[in-house]
């Protein structure tokens, strides 16, 4: 990053410090114990890895509804 973002970056956060604080909180959790990708190829590779994050995000989903 150049100076002038540096510069940016530290006049929002003297700003509104509560935002980056409540960011520093947020944590994503390892999505659901993937590990290695049981396919071979990129486009199996990718289906699977798009499968992992539609079924991690409904996880969340359900959980913050809850």
């Amino acid at each position: 990053m150049n100076g002038a973002a540096l510069n940016r970056i530290a006049e929002r956060l003297k700003a509104r410090p509560d935002i980056f604080a409540r960011r520093r909180e947020t944590v994503e959790r390892p999505w659901l114990n993937q590990g290695a990708f049981l396919m071979r190829g990129l486009e199996k590779v990718r289906a699977e890895s798009s499968l992992t994050a539609l079924a991690y995000n409904l996880h969340r989903t359900l959980n913050v509804k809850s």
